[in-house]
């Protein structure tokens, strides 16, 4: 054979071809077995279509003949069969054709066939025209009743084919349909089949049992969050799901357990930064797989915290609103306890996360909780807010929260408890603008110039000079705290808003109860006040003072104010306040003495700036005034009271040595003392003597007792009259805090008539006036009491 025989022939098919080849015949023959099941699955659905609408058609609508004629009714049976072989060609028929035509004339589906149909008339019968075919087959009656209402159901198939179902719609009678059904039926109809009743203590058990769950539950979850945050941060979600427990024998147990729960969590797996979210561009660039694992953590963390602070949120509002919910698995009742757990969460997470996100939140959410009606709520709001104050060292959450206060103050006209403002003394404005940071205090690293490296140094320890100096520099950046100017600067804004909600109330709400919080909070920071408002204020406390409208109490608290003012920057002002000491001594005399008073404090604390921190501008005249009638006061007050009045005469005769005289009986110029003259000036107080001491020295309390003593020798710094170095070193105000007697009523340990503290009270007094005196002697005797002047037979001295 040539080279053209070998070209004609076919080569033969390597494998890999006869395998695509192969593949290919398979592929088709799986695609032509799916389209002919479409195809066939598609022709059936057609015709169980026309099958079901043929159904329908014959069941809906009345069959008519194709045509009638009007003809008598005698005549009618007779002429029918006439007219059709009248109307018939029978000259080009055969006999056989006729009858067959005749047959099937006879026949309904002959005369009721559909001639709009394009199938031919003898085509085969197919399965799905069986029903028809027997439907057309039944035999019709009159509708002499009404007709009934059909509900066709699906159709049964067995040999013969499908046959369709049907039944009657019931037919419900009227009267039944117009009674309503009564509430207990409903009841019954709602409530499902329960099994037999359970006692009390079954009940019990079963309660405690599903409770035992719960609790392991929470356990569970809490303990895997906190062993592992990151991977575990979603089980969070199904901790804060169990807030909405339905069970309703155990729903409020277990959301007050998994509220603290996740309280708890928070706090410890929060972290010391603020969460900000991530931008586009960061979203979009590729990071390493730790920090695509701390993204989804912190924002899952984020997301999570601001539902459960939503839940809580919304758990207080309900019990405001008294809102029923839908499932209620929690009654009216419960609404109070819940609110109050949530509350306490929410304080604690106020406290415990000011650096975190939605602090501000927060803030705004417990601030009107301040002002709440219920006792315990505005407590613990309170108590939450002090602590915030006073722990805040930069003061960021300090300035959110002033700001706060001053827009509820504001917008509720003044009427907010004093407790809200009584807040605003736990700033700690005062303690940083006064304590320099220890940053400041402490010696600067100074470095190295260059020329000092090149003259001193050789060329290696230059080289390790320099590398020392730029660790040093690092160290020092990532030690650094915040600036001691955003300090300032944020105390500066937050004092404004303060003195703002002040004056705001000391100009439009001077009657109201909010003034002695105003009072006291201006005489904590009067000396941070702008020296521009000083003549303004001054006037208005004053004005205040005169009005008479303002109690024992604010009065004070206005004088205090006004002296704080004068000490501080206003010592550049030639002002004498000699009206405020006028008022200072004219109401001493007015300090409770029955029970025990927080007034004197106040009192000591003014004594202090008026008398002791003004020594240079205070006449002798007056401090020997205001020493004898301090020493009238003692006689009157309980024991915590005296000893810090006593002290107070100490401070004066140390401050004053020429106060000395009043121990002595001459007397020095002319003039007689004048008690009842409330202008310490000209009371002449150089001609009198303080022989109260004499009293005191025998008091039954044996710290007054030393301080009487020790001050009848004219209080010695050393010697056998001075001072034990506890009681030495004591301001008044600490004196009177140590030996306060809060909750008590005066009642001396000494044996005698009950009456004794009645006599107590008039010895002072019967010093006073003359008068006075044999008004009360006379009536004691009426009553058969001894003279108040017997004091010796009434108490003796006994050393404790």
């Amino acid at each position: 054979m040539g080279p053209a025989s070998k070209k004609n022939r076919k080569k033969k098919p390597s494998f890999r071809k006869l395998l695509k080849t192969s593949n290919l015949k398979l592929e088709n023959k799986l695609k032509n077995r799916q389209f002919k099941q479409q195809s066939s699955a598609k022709k059936q659905r057609k015709e169980q279509r026309k099958l079901r609408q043929a159904i329908t058609d014959v069941s809906h609508q009345t069959l008519k003949p194709l045509e009638r004629y009007r003809k008598k009714p005698g005549e009618e049976e007779e002429d029918e069969e006439e007219e059709f072989l009248e109307t018939l060609p029978t000259d080009m028929m055969d006999e056989d054709d006729l009858e067959q035509i005749k047959a099937m004339a006879q026949k309904a589906s002959f005369l009721t066939r559909d001639i709009s149909s394009c199938a031919p008339v003898h085509a085969k019968k197919r399965k799905s025209e069986q029903p028809v075919e027997k439907y057309e087959k039944m035999p019709r009656k009159m509708q002499l009743e009404k007709e009934k209402e059909l509900i066709h159901l699906l159709p049964i198939k067995d040999k013969s084919g499908l046959i369709p179902q049907s039944m009657e719609k019931p037919v419900v009678p009227e009267a039944e349909e117009e009674e309503e059904p009564n509430d207990q039926e409903l009841e019954k109809e709602e409530e499902p089949e329960s099994g037999p009743s359970l006692t009390p203590r079954e009940q019990l058990a079963l309660r405690t049992e599903r409770l035992t769950e719960k609790k392991l539950r929470i356990a569970s979850l809490s303990s895997a969050i906190l062993a592992d945050p990151h991977v575990n941060i979603k089980k969070l979600k199904e901790l804060r799901a169990m807030l909405m427990e339905t069970d309703p024998c155990i729903a409020v147990t277990v959301r007050k357990l998994v509220m603290v729960s996740l309280m708890e969590v928070f706090k410890d797996i929060v972290p010391a930064y603020r969460i900000r979210p991530l931008t586009e561009a960061e979203k979009a660039t590729k990071v390493k797989k730790e920090t695509q694992q701390l993204r989804e953590f912190e924002e899952g963390l984020v997301c999570q915290y601001k539902f459960y602070l939503e839940d809580l949120e919304q758990t207080v509002k309900d019990w405001k609103q008294k809102k029923q919910k839908r499932s209620q698995a929690v009654s009216l009742q419960c609404y109070k306890g819940l609110a109050e757990v949530a509350i306490r969460c929410i304080c604690d997470l106020l406290v415990a996360l000011p650096h975190f996100n939605f602090h501000n939140n927060i803030i705004v959410l417990v601030v009107p909780l301040m002002n709440d009606s219920v006792r315990m709520v505005s407590e613990v709001c309170c108590e939450a807010v002090r602590k915030l104050l006073k722990q805040d060292k930069i003061g960021q959450a300090s300035l959110a929260m002033v700001k706060v206060i001053s827009g509820m103050v504001k917008s509720r006209n003044y009427n907010v408890k004093p407790e809200v403002l009584k807040c605003l003394l736990c700033l700690r404005i005062k303690e940083v603008d006064m304590k320099k940071d220890t940053d400041d205090t402490a010696p600067k690293k100074k470095f190295m110039s260059f020329r000092e490296r090149k003259t001193n140094l050789s060329r290696m320890q230059r080289k390790w000079k320099k590398a020392e100096e730029k660790l040093q520099k690092e160290l020092l950046e990532a030690e650094a705290s915040e600036s001691k100017e955003k300090k300032i600067k944020l105390h500066t804004e937050t004092l404004n808003i303060v003195f703002l909600i002040y004056f705001r109330i000391l100009k439009k709400a001077q009657k109201s109860i909010l003034l002695p919080s105003v009072l006291e909070g201006l005489a904590k920071f009067a000396h941070l006040i702008n020296l521009e408002f000083f003549d303004d204020l001054l006037a208005v406390l004053y004005g205040l003072i005169v009005s008479g409208d303002l109690t024992y109490r604010e009065s004070l608290h206005c004088i205090l104010t006004s002296f704080h003012i004068l000490s501080g920057q206003g010592d550049v002002l030639n002002i004498d306040p000699l009206k405020f000491y006028s008022h200072l001594y004219r109401t001493l005399l007015t300090l409770h003495a029955g029970g025990a008073n927080e007034d004197t404090a106040i009192v000591l604390q003014c004594l202090d700036v008026m008398l002791t921190k003004r020594r240079k501008q205070v006449t002798l005249q007056r401090a020997q005034a205001f020493m004898k009638r301090l020493s009238t006061l003692g006689l009157h007050v309980l024991p915590d009271s005296c000893v810090g009045i006593l002290a107070a005469n100490r401070t004066l005769m140390h401050t004053f040595p020429k106060c000395d005289i009043l121990l002595d009986n001459e007397m020095q110029g002319s003039g007689v003392y004048l008690p009842e003259l409330d202008v310490p000036e000209y009371c002449n107080p150089q001609n009198t003597a303080v022989w109260e001491l004499h009293l005191l020295k025998r008091h039954y309390h044996p710290v007054v007792r030393k301080f009487a003593a020790h001050l009848m020798k004219g209080a010695p710094s050393e010697g056998s009259g001075a001072l034990s170095m506890e009681l030495s070193r004591r301001t008044p105000v600490q004196l009177f805090e140590d030996y306060s007697v809060k909750d008590m009523t005066f009642n001396p340990p000494v044996a005698g008539p009950p009456s004794k503290k009645k006599e107590h009270f008039s010895i002072g007094h019967a010093f006073l006036d003359p008068e006075l005196k044999t008004q009360i002697d006379a009536a004691l005797q009426a009553e058969g009491e001894q003279t108040s002047l017997d004091f010796t037979s009434q108490h003796t001295p006994q050393e404790t």
